[in-house]
């Protein structure tokens, strides 16, 4: 054997006799060489980009289905010609809904033999045409396995006279078999797979909506998708991991917008320790300024509404003491500011802040001490306990944020496209604002990277509380902490917003880096920051809703930032005037979709009504995008290049064949 070595250095050398192992001869190695060039030249995948959707399963589900129109389009395409509107809008809602369609149509007492017929070679049209951008193996892998064999065969009919009564046959047997809604069902759940070729969820999945744990059920079955953690979802993550402060700010949220089966179905959380003390300390006070927010048209129960009220208030009082003691513990002096409770004069009703008293709309604080008021009583101690066991020990919860963990960042590189939730932190003048993480001054990616890497060391560490506090305490301040790339604000008002009228208070100043997300220089600075190109590349962000109806844009600095934060929270529905935004990324270019609310899951499948969308074009490239030209690209090239040098380490003798 020839034993000239050194054409490879060592780590090349030990690289591909590992790659030998796949591809044990020059044969095989020159045919995955072949398959890998022609991916390369097969067009760009559809990625899809979703933000802020806290708990809004309904309207979440329908984006996901309908791919923020892409299915809509094809079928317009396909049918826009042969087909009215009313029958492509059935086609439509049948793919979105296919179970809940089926049993409309055959209540409807049609034909339904000459239906199901129509209908499969329709569907089956646009499978062809959803599927005709990826390879034949990759289609393989997402077809269901009861039909994979069928559909494969139908979705690569030549339509030549040979096969046609080949073809004719398969769809008369799949009804004569009584499969035809199986089948059906398995057709549109492929079709809504391979509409997107890869989710991009830029954070805040929880809070406020009722779902947020359907929705992390069905990203969990999703394809591919990637998440980039939002505030919320930091919240979430660190009362997993065992953050009382964390818990405390979950707790209030849920009953804040009454969501208490989220809790207790969802994950299983037991609220009864929190139900007791709340009874027994509240039980004459009627807690008027803690009502929950009310939105669903269900029948409300009275008794639960005004407890709701009283666990509410007590959960609130529990999270001031706790934040306290983080703020005490490891932000002395950046949060000093956020230490309110002593400076409550009950005597007066009054609270002063910067020198000056406010009126409290609320003077009732029975488990304030006055020789320290941050202190928790005994009573609210032993239900921060047991609440942070049960959030422990909730199986649902844990797996769902392993999940988060593992599929999610604080920010991702890819396609040339810069995504995050927040913001970078920027100073007054422009510059990347410095702070500190276990004794290190970092700024800009540098900063970014060391929390993320704090944030999944402390979740995954198995000591003692105690032990790992300090990460605890870090993933709190990336809630609400000044000093939060996911949150960007001087403070986060909850207090004030809750007692004192005066709504100057109220006021979270923004980060500079919202002034300066309008300028282009700075947009391309921060690209730089992370490695992009910046005169090619972009910023996606959420996060912060888009006013529009107060004429806010969400293309800034000259196309070089793209916000999709509009809103799909109903709670934010009133203020921005649109139901969100949403980005789509295909071959042909940049789409960026706002959406109208969406009225019910129930109105989607009875009348046909989708979404009402409308379209900007943001980008429309003149050649259209292929997988060479993506992240994927490069690294099927990368691939590529050991594959040649393996062939040449075999043609040399370097490595034997085998």
């Amino acid at each position: 054997m020839n034993q000239d070595k050194t054409a490879f250095n060592p780590y090349e050398l030990k690289y591909l006799q590992l790659l030998s192992a796949s591809y044990p001869d020059t044969r095989s190695a020159s045919t995955e060489i072949i398959n890998l060039q022609a991916i390369l030249n097969l067009p760009k995948g559809t990625e899809f980009f979703l933000s802020d959707i806290h708990g809004e399963y309904e309207a979440f589900t329908h984006m996901l289905k309908s791919a923020s129109g892409v299915i809509r389009h094809k079928v317009n395409d396909i049918f826009g010609n042969t087909l009215v509107t009313e029958e492509r809008n059935a086609l439509i809602t049948l793919i979105y809904y296919p179970e809940e369609k089926l049993n409309i149509i055959k209540a409807s007492g049609r034909n339904l033999e000459e239906w199901y017929e129509i209908t499969l070679r329709r569907l089956i049209r646009v499978c062809r045409e959803v599927s005709s951008k990826y390879t034949r193996s990759k289609v393989r892998k997402a077809l269901p396995k009861d039909f994979a064999y069928i559909i494969e065969e139908l979705l690569h009919e030549q339509g030549t006279q040979d096969k046609e009564q080949y073809y004719n046959q398969i769809i008369k047997t799949i009804m004569s078999t009584g499969c035809g809604d199986d089948f059906i069902i398995a057709v549109c759940n492929l079709i809504q797979k391979l509409a997107v070729d890869r989710l991009h969820i830029l954070g805040d999945i929880f809070d406020r909506g009722p779902g947020p744990e359907l929705i992390m059920d069905a990203l969990m079955d999703y394809n591919v998708v990637d998440f980039q953690w939002g505030n919320h979802d930091m919240l979430w993550i660190g009362a997993a991991a065992g953050s009382d402060a964390c818990i405390a700010n979950v707790l209030r949220i849920a009953l804040s917008y009454y969501n208490l089966d989220t809790l207790k179905e969802g994950y299983g959380i037991d609220l009864m320790p929190l139900v007791t003390f709340a009874m027994d300390t509240y039980q004459d006070d009627p807690c008027t300024l803690f009502l929950p927010k009310i939105k669903s048209e269900e029948p409300l129960d009275e008794r639960e509404y005004l407890l709701t009220a009283k666990m509410h208030k007590a959960m609130a009082i529990i999270q001031f003491k706790l934040e306290a003691a983080v703020i005490k513990r490891s932000f002395p002096e950046e949060m000093a500011d956020r230490l309110l409770l002593d400076k409550i004069d009950l005597g007066t009703g009054t609270i002063t802040l910067n020198g000056k008293a406010y009126a409290l709309k609320d003077t009732h604080f029975p488990t304030l001490m006055a020789e320290d008021p941050y202190a928790l009583t005994r009573q609210e101690w032993e239900v921060v306990q047991k609440l942070r066991t049960s959030f422990l020990k909730s199986e649902r919860l844990q797996k769902h944020i392993r999940f988060l963990l593992a599929k999610g960042n604080m920010y991702k590189v890819y396609n040339s496209n810069l995504l995050f939730h927040g913001c970078i932190l920027l100073e007054e003048d422009g510059s990347f604002k410095k702070y500190r993480v276990e004794d290190q001054i970092l700024s800009g990616k540098a900063y970014i990277d060391a929390l993320e890497n704090l944030v999944v060391r402390t979740y995954f560490d198995k000591t003692d509380i105690q032990e790992k506090q300090p990460g605890l305490d870090i993933m709190w301040y990336l809630w609400a902490g000044p000093g939060s790339p996911l949150f960007g604000k001087s403070k986060m008002a909850t207090f004030e917003r809750y007692f004192i009228e005066d709504k100057e208070t109220h006021e979270e100043h923004k980060n500079p880096y919202y002034k300066y997300r309008d300028d282009e220089d700075t947009c391309k600075r921060i690209l730089e920051e992370f490695g992009l190109d910046p005169e090619n590349s972009r910023i996606i962000n959420g996060h912060v809703p888009v006013a529009s109806k107060k004429g806010e844009n969400p293309v800034k600095a000259n196309g070089k930032l793209l916000v999709i934060d509009g809103g799909m929270s109903k709670a934010y529905q009133s203020r921005t005037g649109t139901a969100g935004y949403t980005l789509i990324y295909n071959s042909h270019g940049l789409l960026l979709v706002a959406h109208e609310p969406f009225e019910s899951r129930k109105k989607a499948i009875e009348e046909d009504k989708d979404i009402v969308s409308s379209t900007t074009v943001i980008e429309k490239v003149v050649e259209r995008k292929k997988v060479s030209d993506t992240y994927t690209g490069t690294k099927i090239k990368d691939e590529i290049a050991y594959l040649e040098l393996l062939l040449k380490a075999y043609r040399k003798g370097i490595i034997k064949e085998h």
